[in-house]
């Protein structure tokens, strides 16, 4: 063949892959679009049109002086107010509300409040060293205010997940005239005992099953680093794999990061593009200089707080290894409090929020709202 026409042949099959290769990212970036209004669903009634009373918004706050971002949604502004602390910390998770609706918007009207440095709250001007639980705890508390006064409350429901519990039962137990309850799914205890549990249970996993692969990333990443820290370990990429993998991780039927956290977050049309972007550079980026890891570790929440002077529920999955189910329930036995029970969620991991969502509505009915223990476990 000709090397003219070789050549030429050559440039045309270059110039329909780079076609075929633009075209692909305008296809993601049309379909990112679309995905990507930026506003959380109205409630609507059956002929589409918006319930009276209703309330479904996405607003900004000075909080902290620093402007922080919050979703607020009820089907009745009347209801009572529930401030939902998520985990991370500083890692929002309203885009699995989204996906899986739990419907605690039928009981409350609930604040969806993004931590500072994470998501909606992001910003590279934030003082890294402001990212501790000390300040989280004092914003929450701010938030509570804010909320009081805007819904004319005396007090409101706190509800927290995961890394977010240290910071809602620190200003629990700082400020338990302000709260009807304390709701806490997977709280945090002794972590560092935590994390090691679960390093443990993999390893032990992985060589039952001859799993050499798996096995050598983890002796990669021992539990404990030269200086004793399990800060290398817990940042790594293999924790989430692994514990996802083995269904001890956010949820039991969650195998894949990427499917179930990844995805859901580039589709949840309550953000936008811009958002979208600012909640991985905050995770991957800001959020790992943070110094509440270090002191994630640190803490010994049962010998901390060994009271509360309001009632209290804990929500935990059966299979939660994320943050050891054991433990939870070790601190609540010793924990005093006027009353409190706990719910084993025997289908989930580390989100029975969106796991079993139609059994959490029925706690709230039937007990978190009654303030009363018929759900609760019974040993």
């Amino acid at each position: 063949m000709d090397a003219r026409i070789l050549m030429k042949l050559t440039i045309s099959m270059l110039m329909l892959l780079l076609l075929i290769i633009l075209f692909g990212f305008l296809i993601t970036f049309l379909t990112l679009l679309y995905y990507s209004p930026g506003k959380p669903e109205s409630f609507q009634d059956k002929n589409g049109k918006t319930i009276a009373n209703s309330i479904s918004e996405k607003i900004y706050v000075n909080i902290g002086g620093i402007r922080q971002g919050m979703i607020i949604r009820s089907k009745s502004i009347q209801n009572p107010v529930l401030l939902y602390v998520h985990g991370g910390p500083a890692f929002p998770n309203y885009f699995l509300i989204e996906k899986y609706k739990p419907g605690l918007e039928e009981y409350f009207t609930v604040c969806y409040w993004e931590q500072r440095g994470g998501g909606l709250s992001y910003s590279s001007d934030i003082p890294i060293e402001t990212m501790t639980f000390e300040q989280f705890s004092s914003d929450a508390l701010e938030v509570t205010n804010y909320l009081r006064q805007r819904f004319k409350k005396d007090k409101i429901y706190l509800m927290a997940h995961s890394g977010g519990t240290p910071i809602a039962i620190k200003v629990i137990a700082n400020a338990p005239h302000l709260y009807n309850a304390y709701i806490a799914m997977a709280q945090v205890t002794c972590q560092s005992e935590s994390e090691r549990i679960a390093y443990k249970y993999m390893l032990e996993q992985y060589a039952a099953t001859g799993n050499s692969k798996a096995l050598g990333e983890l002796m990669n990443y021992p539990i404990l680093d030269q200086d004793g820290s399990l800060v290398p370990f817990f940042k790594s990429p293999i924790r989430d794999k692994y514990m996802h993998e083995l269904g001890i991780g956010t949820m039991r039927n969650m195998k894949s990061v990427f499917m179930g956290v990844f995805i859901p977050v580039w589709t949840c049309k309550a953000y936008t593009l811009k958002e979208k972007i600012n909640i991985w550079i905050s995770k991957l980026t800001f959020v790992r200089k943070a110094r509440f890891h270090d002191e994630l570790f640190q803490l010994d929440i049962p010998s901390t707080i060994p009271k509360l002077d309001i009632p209290v529920y804990f929500i935990s999955g059966k299979y939660d290894l994320t943050v050891n189910i054991d433990l939870s329930k070790a601190y609540f036995k010793k924990l005093q409090a006027p009353l409190k029970g706990f719910y084993t969620f025997q289908h989930s991991a580390h989100s029975p929020l969106f796991e079993e969502p139609q059994l959490v509505r029925q706690i709230f009915e039937k007990d978190i709202l009654k303030t009363g223990l018929s759900m609760a476990d019974k040993d």
